[in-house]
């Protein structure tokens, strides 16, 4: 069997089998948090975090987002974009005690994965403040943010990730990329125009390139609309901005119980979602850019 399958069969299996959920008494105690909190969940000086979330999910993604909070820096701001107007209008107690304590949240149309982060990019054509993507079902350590804009003030020219692929080629000239379930893993710390940052450990998108995006509008709809990863990758491409993972190896943190919700997975992974909407993004000139350095 080839070895970057093997590994990539592995690592899969690592990601939706095995990684770490969160204990009752954890999330309990977050849920006492969200309860008893005064203190912002915002301050001044750090990079934007934007979220999104749906259906059963938005009754516990205040746990999520208390996460964030807690943590060693905190948000300038921290938005929730939401697409159901009648929950909207309804919020759950513990987003509303967080709203009390500065969290944002709106209303927008449903895009899908792109949501987390398409309505912020849209907002405003100049931006100045890097963002950070994050999903909902994930809690964060408190050194995670910290981490992040650390990696975006080494290197705000780069797209700094926890966790990220490597986009594999059918052949060292970059003629064609092979099935997605065959990428293997990110094994290190250099920046590679082949790495590809997975958004759910978390992503430091640099100013200039919320400005690109931004100019790009909504093409995405056209391409990858259930595949907002691909297109950032693909963006990223042209934008001239290289990926790094932060580790050598990719992190994975604790996620609440009962919210792996694994429809779009299975349907990208293993349904071949992600080999259809690869095919639709990448341009030859993305491919030779692949192929120009080593992965």
């Amino acid at each position: 069997m080839d070895i970057d399958l093997l590994i990539s069969k592995i690592h899969r299996k690592l990601v939706y089998k095995l990684a770490p959920r969160l204990v009752p008494g954890q999330v309990r105690a977050l849920q006492r948090l969200n309860e008893t909190a005064t203190e912002p969940v915002v301050a001044p000086g750090g990079p934007v975090v934007s979220l999104t979330t749906y259906g059963p999910r938005i009754d516990t993604v205040h746990l999520t987002i208390e996460s964030i909070g807690r943590g060693r820096l905190k948000p300038s701001r921290l938005i929730l974009w939401l697409d159901d107007a009648a929950r909207f209008k309804d919020l759950p107690e513990g987003l509303r005690r967080l709203k009390a304590r500065g969290l944002e949240v709106h209303l927008t149309d449903n895009l899908g994965p792109h949501t987390k982060y398409y309505p912020y990019v849209a907002s405003q054509a100049h931006h100045e403040v890097p963002l950070v993507t994050a999903d909902d079902d994930i809690v964060y350590p408190r050194w995670w943010l910290r981490r992040l804009w650390e990696a975006y003030r080494a290197a705000p020219d780069q797209i700094s990730c926890y966790r990220a692929h490597v986009v594999a080629l059918q052949d060292p000239d970059g003629t064609a990329i092979r099935p997605y379930r065959e990428w293997p893993p990110c094994g290190s710390r250099e920046p590679r125009w082949r790495h590809f940052a997975t958004g759910v450990s978390g992503v430091i998108y640099p100013p200039q390139f919320l400005d690109f995006m931004h100019a790009q509008g909504d093409a995405f709809k056209a391409c990858c609309p259930k595949a907002d990863d691909i297109w950032l990758h693909a963006m990223a491409l042209r934008a001239g901005l290289r990926v790094r993972q932060l580790g050598r190896l990719p992190r994975y943190f604790e996620g609440l119980p009962g919210t792996h919700d694994q429809g779009l997975v299975h349907f990208n992974s293993f349904n071949g979602g992600n080999d259809r909407q690869v095919a639709a993004t990448y341009v030859a000139d993305d491919l030779r850019k692949m192929a120009q350095e080593p992965a």
